[in-house]
């Protein structure tokens, strides 16, 4: 069974950094693409940002580009989220998610959709 594993986050002050831990296990980490998305209170749950591990394609929300870095260790089956500059509308949950790569389709790996693999979050609070 596939387990998502995130840590990292916490409470930090506007303007503040968190890097953010996606372990994942039993899983082919090498063929996967893994999404980071956040959940705030009274919004919907929106993507932030997703890495390939096969050729290592990454994007972001436009929302936070620039503020983020998304990175990932396949040695370690682990995505690292690197957040600067926190805002307090920044505040969420943050989920990893995971999907097995699928070269013979399109697929937007910022939509919550493709996923089939899901964390159990980790609060971020940015504090003002």
């Amino acid at each position: 069974e596939v387990q998502l594993v995130e840590s990292g986050g916490g409470l930090v002050q506007a303007g503040g950094s968190l890097s953010l831990f996606c372990a994942a296990s039993v899983f082919s980490f090498d063929n996967s693409a893994i999404g980071w998305f956040r959940h705030a209170r009274g919004k919907q749950r929106e993507g932030v940002s997703y890495i390939n591990n096969s050729d290592g394609e990454k994007d972001y929300t436009d929302s936070m580009k620039g503020r983020l870095t998304i990175s990932s260790d396949n040695a370690k089956n682990t995505v690292y989220l690197e957040m600067n500059s926190l805002k307090p509308e920044d505040t969420a949950v943050y989920y990893c998610a995971a999907q097995i790569l699928n070269p013979y389709i399109y697929s937007d790996y910022l939509n919550q959709h493709e996923y089939t693999y899901w964390g159990q979050g980790t609060q971020v609070t940015v504090s003002s």
